[in-house]
């Protein structure tokens, strides 16, 4: 299991927060275990494959996919 000792401060607008935390709500997830799936989401998809929980910052730029040049 993932360790979660870390804080994330974000400013968002009141109304976003707002409908945000009340579409979590309907689905019965937190704002944060939305929050996470968003963030490892980005994580992979940049990465080009699957997070491997654990694995470090080092870890994951050496086996990090190669990206296409645009």
């Amino acid at each position: 299991m993932e360790q979660r000792t870390t804080r994330l401060t974000v400013l968002i607008d009141p109304r976003k927060k707002a409908v945000f935390e009340h579409l979590c709500a309907v689905d019965d997830q937190t704002p944060s275990q939305v929050v996470r799936r968003l963030i490892r989401d980005y994580i992979e998809a940049r990465l080009g494959r699957p997070w491997k929980p654990g694995e470090t910052l080092d870890d994951a730029l050496q086996q990090q996919a190669p990206q296409p040049r645009g």
